[in-house]
């Protein structure tokens, strides 16, 4: 499920340089491998443990951002009968990584890649993660090869998935996507991408889920001053989102099925934080009926519209409940769905950039073989659930401290000014401590000050914003 992304455009200026560079120390974020294991994705980049089976005929694609190279992910899809047959290529890391070896150590340690404004920090070496492993196109792979046919309507009909040599054909990225398939100028394979990702968004509707087509935050630097602003995704997002979370419930399936799996479960969001939203909401003028659901109100919000946009962003905080459940021997859990999914639902197509979607495809390969996951899954069941835990964990944490970082930094020359904010949270044990939304720009902060009317609008002075040392934003009443 989607994230807040942020990112800064332009040569950031020193301070925010030097900020960001401190975070990553503060955290103990491992900047390079150590020469074991990097000697080892070495070796692996150049004699992986090749499949027979060879599917390098289907005529494979990519959809990412253009500057992406580590590419998990490649799809075809055709017609089958009145339905559709969609192919999905998920990378092959277990190809290339050997159990318990210093290299799988190193990811076990890592857990996932974090992602800060000014650079990536990969879960594996890149040599592996933007090379050997990465379905690039014109290159021959190891891959997890998902075949799932659907009828007219979107619906899963069948579901298999084995190991294969599979080549993608082209790297495309969401603007050319959306450009070829708009102008009906796509050859079928992509334009059929149009008809399934609807017809699945249709099927979401009709279970209760939700996707969030949360915009990417974008801090533009201008004549050493910071611009915020939102790019709105693309309905081909949606609806290449839509192909991974078909893939991800088709595999939660397969491991109910067969009662060993790990999924990736969230429970019904708290009143507490939907209340929180509801002002959030308020705070940025975005109309939201007490008679209108939350699932209803994301299906009418513009991403183009920079308050929705925002609020949009801020509804991500819903998810942050969401957690790995594992089971074992037919032992279901008591909970096996994902509320935002509205279906059970597994990681399993970001090998490259999550640790745990490694052992979901090894269960999934097993699960479709009618035989039993591999000794080594078996053994990390157990602890995956802390490892996945601790690693998402840091990865929020990398978050909040960069949107701090960026905020501040967007702020740092407007100290002493006055915005017009709502306060969205107060301290239930300090009234006097308590966190405000700003209508322009979007920018969430903590205020300190007496009877803070939580709910209602105020304005407020900034008293701080340091991209330095802490790299908080503060207010006060004005």
């Amino acid at each position: 499920m989607p994230r807040r992304h942020i990112r800064v455009t332009g040569a950031p200026e020193a301070p925010l340089r030097a900020a960001l560079t401190a975070l990553r120390t503060e955290l103990d974020i491992p900047e390079s491998y150590p020469a074991d294991a990097l000697a080892e994705a070495e070796r692996a980049a150049k004699a992986p443990v090749l499949p027979s089976y060879d599917a390098t005929d289907i005529p494979l694609f990519t959809i990412d951002p253009p500057t992406s190279t580590d590419l998990d992910q490649a799809m075809h899809i055709s017609r089958q009968g009145t339905g559709y047959r969609v192919r999905y290529a998920i990378a092959d890391v277990a190809a290339f990584v050997v159990p318990g070896s210093a290299l799988d150590v190193e990811t076990h340690r890592r857990v996932t890649t974090l992602y800060f404004p000014d650079e990536h920090v990969p879960l594996h070496p890149p040599v592996l993660s933007e090379g050997a492993a990465s379905l690039l196109p014109g290159e021959t792979r190891p891959a997890a090869l998902w075949t799932i046919d659907l009828d007219a309507d979107g619906r899963t009909l069948a579901v298999d998935v084995r190991r294969a040599l599979v080549r993608s054909r082209a790297r495309l990225d969401y603007a050319h996507v959306q450009k070829q398939i708009d102008e009906k100028t796509a050859e079928e394979p992509l334009a059929l991408l149009k008809e399934v990702g609807e017809a699945r968004e249709r099927l979401e509707v009709e279970r209760g889920g939700i996707s969030l087509n949360v915009p990417e935050q974008e801090i533009v630097e201008r004549d050493h001053t910071y611009e915020l602003s939102y790019r709105a995704p693309l309905p081909a997002d949606g609806w290449n989102a839509q192909i991974s979370l078909l893939t991800g419930m088709a595999a939660a399936d397969l491991m109910l099925a067969h009662g060993t799996g790990v999924l990736r479960t969230l429970p019904a969001a708290p009143d507490g934080a939907v209340g929180r939203l509801r002002r959030t909401a308020h705070a940025l003028h975005v109309d939201w009926p007490h008679h209108v659901s939350y699932a209803q109100l994301i299906r009418s919000l513009d991403p183009h519209r920079p308050n929705h946009a925002a609020f949009l962003q801020e509804c991500t905080t819903l998810l942050r409940g969401a957690g790995y459940t594992v089971f074992r021997n037919g032992a279901l859990p008591p909970i096996t769905t994902h509320a935002a999914v509205a279906a059970p639902y597994a990681h399993c197509t970001a090998p490259l950039r999550r640790l745990a979607d490694r052992y979901a495809s090894e269960i999934c390969l097993a699960a479709a073989a009618d035989t039993s996951p591999p000794d080594w899954v078996l053994a990390a069941l157990d602890t995956l659930p802390h490892e996945m835990s601790d690693g998402t964990r840091r990865a929020g944490a990398v978050e909040r401290a960069c949107v701090d970082i960026v905020e501040a930094a967007l702020l740092k020359d407007r100290v002493g000014e006055i915005f017009d904010a709502v306060v969205v949270d107060v301290e239930d044990r300090q009234p006097t401590i308590g966190t405000v939304q700003l209508e322009s720009p979007a920018v969430i902060g903590r205020i300190e000050g007496e009877h803070l009317p939580l709910g209602e609008r105020l304005r407020v002075r900034l008293t701080r914003a340091d991209p330095g040392a802490g790299a908080k934003v503060r207010f006060a009443p004005a």
